[in-house]
C-alpha cells in the first residue's frame, strides 16, 4: 500500500499530527517522543523501534578559545530548541562541571537556535559552541572551521544513545496491526540496508536529502554524518530510560514513564524472528509517573 509522507520541522509537531489523528506514524527524537507520551498519558502512541543512535556533538569555532572544561566562563553556547535531547545533554553536562546560566546569575548563556542560525552564528563569530546533531555537526566542522569538543557518545554507556525513533498511533496498531507490520517489514529491512554499508549509501542519502529539502549536502559532508550515526531498530530502551532521567533532573518533565510503558516491541520482535534475526530485549523498568511536562 503507498505511504503519504509529511515532512515537519521539529518533533513538538509531529507529535500534535499525531495526538489529532492526521498522521498515523512518525519518526521522533527521543525527547518529543517521551514528552508527547506524558502530555496523552500513553493513549496517543507508542514506540515500535528504533531508527537511529549517536551524531550529537558539542562543536566549539575553530579561533575560540576553548580548550579545557573552564573555558567556557563568559562563552555563548546554542543547542537546536529548549529542552530537546541535546539541549538536555548540554544543559546536564554544564551543570556537573559547576556551570550556572545567565538567567539563573552565572555567566554560561545557552540559547535555543535552530540549526541553519547556528551555521549562521558561528560565521559571524556570535556564538562560540553549539551542542548539536549530524549532519550540522560535520557543516560546523567543514564550513565554518569548527572543532569537535566533545562526541556525546563519551557520556553514554557503550556510546550508544538513541536519537531517531518509529512510533505509531496506539489506534492504528490496535485496529490495523498488519499495517504496521508491514511498515516494520520495511523499516527493517532499509535498516539492513544502511548498516550493510552506510559509506556506500552516501551518494543515494545526500539525493534523497535533496528531493525532500531543496538543498544538496556535499558528499563529503554526509559520509562525516554517515561516521558518526549508527542505524538500529533498537530503540536502546535503558538509554531512553536515562533520557527521561535526565530531562526531569533538568526540570523539563515532571514525570518519567516505564519501558514497557512508551513502547510495544511485539511487532518488531515478530518481524526480526521472521527474519531469523535475534530480537530486541525488553528491559523491566519502573510503574508510569503521573504528571507531564513542565
Amino acid at each position: 500500500m503507498p505511504i503519504e509522507w509529511t515532512f515537519f520541522n521539529a518533533g513538538p509537531s509531529a507529535v500534535e499530527a499525531l495526538f489529532a489523528g492526521a498522521i498515523d506514524a512518525a519518526y521522533l527524537g527521543p525527547n518529543p517522543a517521551i514528552n508527547g507520551h506524558i502530555k496523552s498519558s500513553g493513549r496517543s502512541f507508542v514506540i515500535v523501534a528504533g531508527a537511529a543512535s549517536g551524531g550529537a556533538a558539542l562543536v566549539v569555532r575553530g579561533d575560540a578559545p576553548i580548550h579545557r572544561d573552564a573555558d567556557f566562563h563568559g562563552r555563548t553556547v546554542a543547542t537546536p530548541q529548549l529542552g530537546n535531547t541535546q539541549d538536555v545533554a548540554a544543559r546536564l553536562w554544564f551543570q556537573s562541571r559547576g556551570y550556572v546560566t545567565r538567567d539563573r546569575g552565572g555567566d554560561l548563556t545557552l540559547i535555543p537556535l535552530a540549526n541553519p542560525d547556528q551555521l549562521l552564528m558561528f560565521q559571524r563569530r556570535e556564538i562560540d559552541a553549539a551542542w548539536t546533531i549530524e549532519p550540522w555537526v560535520s557543516r560546523l566542522e567543514q564550513e565554518t572551521g569548527g572543532r569537535v569538543y566533545l562526541e556525546e557518545s563519551e557520556l553514554w554507556p557503550g556510546g550508544r544513545y538513541p536519537t531517531a525513533l518509529l512510533v505509531v498511533r496506539r489506534a492504528v496498531l490496535e485496529e490495523r496491526p498488519e499495517v504496521v507490520r508491514r511498515l516494520l517489514a520495511a523499516h527493517v529491512d532499509a535498516t539492513r540496508e544502511l548498516t550493510a554499508d552506510p559509506q556506500g549509501k552516501a551518494e543515494d542519502l545526500a539525493l534523497e536529502i535533496r528531493r525532500v529539502t531543496q538543498t544538496m549536502l556535499p558528499l563529503p559532508i554526509v559520509r562525516s554524518a554517515l561516521r558518526r550515526l549508527a542505524f538500529t531498530w533498537d530503540p536502546l530502551l535503558p538509554a531512553l530510560a536515562k533520557a527521561a532521567d535526565d530531562a526531569r533532573r533538568i526540570g523539563f518533565l515532571s514525570g518519567r514513564p516505564s519501558v514497557e510503558a512508551i513502547a510495544d516491541l511485539g511487532p518488531l520482535n515478530d518481524v526480526l524472528i521472521e527474519r531469523r534475526l535475534p530480537p530486541v530485549e525488553i528491559p523491566a523498568g519502573e510503574a508510569a509517573s503521573a504528571g507531564g511536562p513542565r
